[in-house]
């Protein structure tokens, strides 16, 4: 399963961690997923939609 928003599409970035002597290794940042209920095309739906979709009322929960 992809670590993507079913609404959006955001998906995780990548960069480096950084010592204290500046040694450099790989990371990634994954965006804050939830996996809620919500009403898509006008049936409840359980999909995997970023905290952001939520806030800004992209989607609509299912109660």
């Amino acid at each position: 399963m992809a670590k993507a928003c079913e609404i959006c599409g955001k998906t995780g970035s990548s960069g480096h961690n950084v010592s204290h002597s500046e040694r450099k290794t790989k990371r990634r940042w994954q965006p804050n997923l939830q996996r809620v209920r919500v009403i898509w095309n006008g049936a409840p739906r359980r999909m995997r939609v970023c905290t952001q979709c939520l806030k800004s009322g992209r989607v609509q929960r299912a109660l």
